[in-house]
């Protein structure tokens, strides 16, 4: 099997989906916009909750995007770990 790098694998995603007609969106802002229930974007959905909720009508009803997001249950273990480091982007 051949090694795929991350960004490769991202765009491999984005693109199958994109060949079944849906409409690829950029990653949003990991600070939500208009959004007050949230400090930080902290799950992949959490930007598209108005087109959940009916708010906003979404551009087409077939999207795809590959969110950033932030965890924060584990945050105050970044770096701390008996048994590893805990880089900030593992968290």
């Amino acid at each position: 099997m051949e090694w795929t790098g991350l960004n490769e694998l991202r765009e491999k995603y984005l693109s199958f989906f994109e060949s079944k007609g849906h409409l690829r969106l950029p990653s949003f802002s990991l600070v939500p916009q208009g959004d007050k229930s949230l400090l930080l974007i902290n799950a992949g959905m959490a930007p598209l909750k108005k087109y959940f909720t009916g708010e906003l009508t979404p551009p087409r009803t077939r999207v795809t995007t590959c969110q950033k997001c932030i965890r924060t249950p584990d945050i105050e273990r970044v770096g701390r770990s008996r048994t590893r480091y805990v880089p900030p982007h593992h968290v």
